[in-house]
């Protein structure tokens, strides 16, 4: 055991160092350089990791071992929990390098109503910090601390014994403008941008033998954030909220009685139509929801090459010992031209009773990234 948790943190480690080594190149298409083509939508903090454990694992959870938190990653997994109830509260100081005060804070749980229905919720909240409002000629006009939440709740069935599925509903609020500008800018009247969204999900898992070792095989998918597109002014133009399909498995080793090792991978991708610079920002002011989905599966402008590159991956790696002590690690990758996020990442878990504890790092694969010095902490309640 003391091997596979040394050549797991050696492997990282080694990623990290190549890529911290090379410096970030674009690839040469039809002998052009490629332009970073960023997918544009609003609320983002909806895409940040809400947890700790996940954040350990390279951002990965759809297909991970059910916990309190399931439901940003996959709320089918809520009817396989033994515990019947929990609770978790997660803070994760955020982008530490370019402001103070900045963070989010996640409040989530569930209940099993039977040994076939479950229900979660969670409050999303994201504080950008207290920020000062100036006029063109630099006036001080007020101070204003802009913040968005999302409250999420959703219903899981079970429908055979390795089998379930969930639906979720959400009502976002992105407040993020202040009017106390507006004397001095165009006059319009901001209001805070709203959102009411979907979440549809199904997970399977299931025994399997792997020698002379039993073990656990699991495959997730979630569709989230299928919403309303939303606008900061009244009658002002409109915008993508990110929805997302997440696909994940995970296979699970029992070692022995006290030890287990699971290998998580995730891959993701956000259903928004991709951005033309040809075109213009406006495009799709007139796509609907149903449409933007499906046209974001083939409207890239670089065609089948560009659209492989907005597939996000994550891998992650975890061992427990007598679950009650667990050590994670991961990897994060987008490609360079999608948003170039690319870090590790390492936690550790710990379960006492009733409560558990768990604190991620993240590691980003480059010295200037404004990733740098995260860290998320998370306490839960295991109710029996």
């Amino acid at each position: 055991m003391q091997r596979i948790v040394l050549s797991l943190m050696f492997i990282l480690s080694a990623l990290m160092l190549k890529a911290q080594q090379e410096p970030i190149e674009i690839e040469e298409t039809s002998g052009r350089t490629d332009e970073p083509n960023v997918i544009r939508h609003v609320v983002p903090f909806l895409t940040i990791t809400p947890d700790s454990r996940a954040g350990a694992l390279g951002d990965a959870g759809a297909a991970t071992k059910p916990d309190i938190n399931s439901i940003y990653w996959n709320p089918a997994k809520y009817t396989f929990m033994e515990d019947q109830a929990g609770l978790s509260l997660s803070y994760t100081p955020w982008l530490k390098a370019l402001g103070a005060n900045i963070y989010l804070g996640n409040l989530a749980g569930y209940l099993k109503i039977d040994d076939l229905q479950s229900v979660g919720f969670s409050l999303y909240y994201f504080n950008l910090g207290e920020i000062t409002l100036t006029s063109p000629d630099g006036t001080v006009l007020d101070t204003d601390t802009p913040n968005e939440l999302s409250f999420n709740a959703a219903y899981s069935r079970k429908f055979s014994e390795n089998i379930g599925g969930s639906v979720g509903l959400k009502y976002i609020v992105s407040r993020i403008f202040s009017n106390s500008a507006n004397a001095s800018s165009d006059g319009r009247e901001y209001i805070p941008g709203r959102s009411v969204a979907a979440d549809i999900s199904v997970y399977y898992e299931d025994e399997v033998n792997l020698g002379d070792k039993n073990g656990e095989m699991a495959f997730g998918m979630n569709i989230s954030n299928i919403g309303t597109k939303m606008t900061y002014t009244e009658g002002g133009e409109k915008s993508f909220i990110p929805t997302n399909l997440r696909l994940g498995g995970r296979l699970t080793t029992n070692i022995d009685e006290f030890n287990s090792f699971s290998i998580i991978g995730d891959i993701n991708k956000l259903l928004v139509p991709t951005p033309d610079p040809d075109k213009g920002v406006d495009q799709f002011n007139d796509v609907s929801l149903v449409e933007g989905m499906f046209r974001s599966f083939g409207d890239a402008p670089g065609g089948f090459q560009e659209e492989m590159r907005e597939i996000m991956f994550s891998l992650g790696a975890e061992w427990w010992y007598s679950d009650q002590f667990a050590i994670r690690g991961g990897m994060y990758h987008e490609h360079a031209t999608k948003g170039n996020r690319k870090y590790g990442t390492v936690g550790v878990g710990l379960k006492l009773n009733m409560l558990s504890l768990d604190f991620a790092y993240l590691l980003p694969f480059g010295s200037n990234s404004p990733l740098k010095d995260t860290l998320r902490l998370t306490l839960g309640l295991n109710i029996n």
